[in-house]
């Protein structure tokens, strides 16, 4: 076989790929480039930085509040994975695992919420959390965004429930296991690759969401999360970009964190379901 032709191919792979990486990670150079830049603030920003300076991610953590943010945003958006992991996993094997009335119903219920945009639900999770007067709160915005993951967490950890085999659970009540034992031997490292991905939506969806969070809180500003927090760098007639990337910068660094942390236990339990398959 003619090896220039192959030679040719990988070259061709290889620009490709090089050219969707830099389209890719390019806005994050630019994002932390700008942060660095003492001169972006005043709209100075080029390739690279011209005077080198952490002098914006000082004015955001100090003067911009943002430490208050990022604090309101780590409690809401820890709570708010704890709470919808172990609600969905209870109501998966449920779901999962008993027969019971309306249980049909119920699931194609959480099929169509799924189908609804999140746009539509901004008014209907209002007066719900206005009724309970949790309005202005990081409590009340901590219950929307676990009425929000629910639906998806439930749905997908339907599927890793069913298909662990029942045979493993009988298998354990028959060698003398309670049912909480046979939950956390068994079943529960079996479903831990889709707890993980679960885990991830709904920690991004309530680090990342800007709509819910502005109109539950709105004008409490010590409770605003770092979603809309980044919006007071906006000017109206001018933007201070120094700030506006540091903060871009800092908000993206727990995301990444928090990746990192789930992966492990990601591959962890994919290896634990394959061993105990």
């Amino acid at each position: 076989m003619n090896p220039k032709p192959r030679l040719r191919s990988r070259i061709g792979v290889g620009i490709g790929v090089a050219a969707v990486l830099i389209f890719t990670l390019f806005p994050v150079y630019w994002m932390v480039a700008s942060a660095l830049d003492k001169k972006a603030s005043s709209g100075g920003q080029s390739l690279l930085p011209q005077e080198f300076s952490f002098d914006n991610f000082a004015f955001v953590l100090t003067e911009g509040g943002f430490g208050t943010y990022l604090r309101n945003s780590a409690i809401v958006a820890l709570v708010t994975v704890l709470v919808s992991a172990i609600v969905c996993l209870l109501a998966a094997v449920a779901v999962a695992r008993f027969r019971f009335k309306f249980r049909t119903t119920i699931l194609m219920m959480i099929l169509v919420v799924q189908m609804v945009p999140l746009e539509a639900l901004v008014i209907p999770l209002f007066l719900q959390v206005k009724s309970l007067g949790l309005l202005n709160s990081i409590i009340g915005l901590m219950v929307v965004y676990v009425a929000l993951s629910l639906a998806f967490g439930i749905w997908m950890l339907r599927g890793f429930v069913a298909a662990v085999p029942v045979e493993l659970e009988e298998a354990a009540y028959i060698d003398g296991a309670s049912w909480w034992r046979m939950f956390r031997s068994i079943l529960l490292p079996l479903v831990m690759p889709g707890l993980v991905a679960t885990s991830i939506f709904s920690f991004i969806t309530a680090w990342n969401e800007f709509i819910f969070a502005m109109t539950i809180l709105g004008a409490q500003t010590d409770q605003y999360t770092v979603s809309i927090g980044l919006k007071s760098f906006f000017g109206l007639y001018a933007n201070d970009w120094g700030s506006i990337m540091a903060a871009s910068t800092i908000i993206t660094v727990p995301v990444m964190i928090f990746f990192v942390i789930v992966q492990r236990r990601l591959s962890a339990g994919m290896v634990a379901g394959a061993v105990k398959g």
